[in-house]
Order: C-alpha cells, then sequence, then structure tokens
C-alpha cells in the first residue's frame, strides 16, 4: 500500500511535519543538547569557584603588607624575648653574670653546682645551688642587682647563717638556688618520624 503525503490532507501533512519536527528536535536533545547542557553547567561551576578563589587571593593579596608588618613585629618581639627565655643553656653566661654580680656587691662565690633540671611543656628550669661569702647588706645588694638582669633568673631557697668568726668583708654565709629557664623549640622538640624498615 503505497501511501503519499501530497495525497494527505493539508492540515495532515502539516500534522506529520509537526511530528516530524518534534522527534528531531526529541532526539537532538536526547543526544546533544542535554550532554551539553550538563558540561555547561559544570564548567560554570567550576568557573565560579575559580572567581571565589580570586576575590579570596585578591583579598588576602590587598593584606599582604600588613601581615608582613605583622610578621616583623612578631619576630622582634621573640628576639627581645629570647634574651629573657633563651633558647639554649648558656651556663657559662649565666656563671659570668652572677660572679661579676657578687664581686661589684662585693660577695665572694663559694659553691656554684648544678641540680636536677625540670622539664615543662614550653621551657626547662635549669637550677643552681649558689653559695656565697659577704655581708648581709652586700647580699641584699646582689639580689637586688640579679632582678635588674634582662635574662631571667628566679632565686628561691634563700638561707643565710651568721659566721662563727665574722670579718669585716664577711660576716654571713649565705645560700640560694638560682634557676634559669630555657625556651624549648616546638619544632626541634618534635620526635623525628620512625624509619620505614627496609624492603626484604
Amino acid at each position: 500500500m503505497n501511501i503519499s503525503l501530497s495525497k494527505l490532507p493539508w492540515h495532515a501533512q502539516m500534522g506529520v511535519f509537526f511530528a516530524l519536527a518534534l522527534a528531531a528536535v526529541g532526539v537532538f536533545y536526547y543526544f546533544y543538547a542535554s550532554a551539553a547542557q550538563v558540561e555547561l553547567d559544570a564548567r560554570l561551576q567550576k568557573l565560579q569557584g575559580l572567581q571565589a578563589e580570586i576575590a579570596s587571593g585578591t583579598a588576602v593579596g590587598r593584606r599582604l603588607p600588613q601581615f608582613k608588618k605583622d610578621v616583623a613585629t612578631l619576630e622582634a618581639r621573640l628576639e627581645a624575648l629570647k634574651a629573657v627565655l633563651p633558647e639554649q643553656k648558656d651556663i657559662g653566661a649565666l656563671i659570668l653574670n652572677m660572679q661579676t654580680l657578687a664581686m661589684q656587691s662585693n660577695l665572694r662565690i663559694t659553691t656554684f653546682k648544678p641540680v636536677a633540671t625540670v622539664t615543662k611543656p614550653m621551657h626547662v628550669e635549669v637550677p643552681h645551688a649558689v653559695e656565697l661569702d659577704g655581708t648581709y647588706h652586700n647580699f641584699g645588694v646582689f639580689l637586688d642587682r640579679l632582678g635588674k638582669l634582662p635574662r631571667i633568673i628566679q632565686v628561691s631557697d634563700i638561707g643565710i647563717k651568721a659566721k662563727d668568726r665574722p670579718e669585716l668583708t664577711g660576716t654571713v654565709s649565705a645560700r640560694c638556688v638560682a634557676t634559669t629557664f630555657v625556651l624549648i623549640d616546638p619544632v626541634k622538640a618534635k620526635p623525628a618520624p620512625a624509619a620505614k624498615p627496609a624492603p626484604r
């Protein structure tokens, strides 16, 4: 049976063409337009993410000079604090400081020996037992001068005893524990990662 479109009424011909057009649009959308739309949405989403990153980077870039200034200020404060709380044990400098202050205070150090250190989370306490000969007044001057050093030195367990045979330059024997503090570097304090066993 031979069916020709030309034999159909004009409205039937229009319906057939309309149906074919709809089918063509459906095929085009299913095989091409929908996939292109998904890809376009993904690219738009990526573009929005990049634009957000650029905006964030631009904002950080504007604040970079202030960040650099803050870092420089903090580094200067850290250097100042290192004089008060150094990172390394410098016992030689401590002995020299105390010996100098004792001489300036007319005292004589007779004993200077280390005591067991105490490790805290942020610092290490390094105590030394100190014994001095001199006068009560000069010992007070020595403690005052010790307290004015830039480096922190804590004095505890003070004991003063009158000499059995007092002299003009020495009427008392004084003892104390002078404790200095050492800052723990958190980077150096971290344990090294365990070595991986060699393959067999």
